[in-house]
């Protein structure tokens, strides 16, 4: 057996012992077989309650994980740059905003939050493109930028949530990067329009893989590299946006897992794009799972603990490159 099939195979298997060591663990506890059995039909009211708080949160973690992955994949695809991810960059903190900033003084507008989430994390995106594109995509100018960006957009919402708390306005929107409180109807929001996201994405694979070549080279056989990295590009937003409308904004998922996953499954996007979705699947859920119970009753937000670990990757990261 190869490397990339059994690091697939270990993966899913990690995958279903955390979402069952998830659903079971927490304030309300069940033994793992009788959690099966309830799965398979058996009564039981530790379950319903289980069924109706907790597997939602686990579903929206998982989504939200596989979308920022490959959310990463592809802008790292896009702007050649091994450092891009949508919470670094400000694609996710752009989203954030303008969907914080209309849905509050507009609340009817709320069933058009992927809408917004999408044209904030776009307009971001647009902002680090045109300011750090001279003559070509400079590697460090855009992470530079990007860093600009997201601390720009990051200071624009604490200043729109702390003006709205002086003027005794309800701030609406998704509340922080908490994945506690989820619903029903947050699961259908991310799983209809993330599993487009990632549709698209397994359809983009071999744009993606000829986006490594040089652009002459890449023009040479025939292909549009600026409308592939437009689209490529757009995909990669709307993942981001569907992430952080329903999940909050959560940074460095884009930029561990598809380093890890390179490792692991090489480069070919054929094999990166999928095994990155269930690693930042598993990265996620692992990662509120631990949340939940490393301070019971307390929680620490999955974007927290997720800051502590990607911050020092960054600079790892950034330290080898040079």
């Amino acid at each position: 057996m190869n490397k990339k099939i059994s690091s697939f195979i270990v993966v899913s298997v990690l995958l279903v012992a955390v979402i069952i060591y998830s659903a079971i663990t927490g304030s309300i506890k069940m033994d793992m077989l009788e959690f099966i059995r309830a799965f398979f039909g058996e009564e039981n009211a530790d379950y319903t309650v289980i069924k109706d708080l907790r597997f939602p949160r686990i579903i929206v973690a998982l989504f939200a994980g596989a979308a920022l992955s490959v959310a990463g994949v592809l802008l790292q695809a896009v702007m050649r740059n091994p450092l891009a991810d949508a919470g670094v960059i400000g694609i996710s903190a752009g989203a954030s905003f303008v969907q914080l900033l209309v849905i509050t003084l507009f609340p009817t507008m709320f069933f058009f939050t992927p809408l917004l989430a999408f044209l904030g994390g776009a307009f971001a995106c647009f902002l680090v493109f045109t300011l750090s594109w001279k003559s070509g995509l400079n590697p460090l100018k855009i992470i530079l930028v990007g860093i600009a960006i997201n601390a720009m957009f990051t200071g624009l919402t604490e200043a729109f949530v702390t003006l709205c708390s002086y003027m005794n306005i309800m701030v609406g929107g998704v509340g922080g990067s908490n994945l506690s409180m989820r619903t029903w109807s947050n699961v259908s929001l991310i799983t209809f329009y993330g599993a487009i996201g990632l549709i698209i994405s397994f359809l983009l694979v071999s744009w993606c893989n000829l986006l490594t070549l040089q652009d002459k080279t890449a023009k040479s056989l025939g292909f549009h590299i600026t409308r592939a990295r437009l689209i490529i590009a757009a995909t990669a937003v709307l993942l981001a946006a569907i992430s952080t409308a329903t999940a909050g904004v959560i940074a460095f998922v884009g930029l561990l897992i598809p380093h890890i996953s390179r490792r692991l499954v090489g480069s070919d996007h054929k094999w990166l794009i999928p095994f990155s979705a269930l690693a930042g699947a598993l990265l996620i859920l692992t990662a509120d799972t631990l949340g939940r119970i490393l301070v019971a009753p307390l929680e620490i937000p999955a974007s927290t603990i997720m800051a502590i670990i990607g911050g020092p990757f960054l600079i790892f990261l950034i330290r080898k490159d040079k």
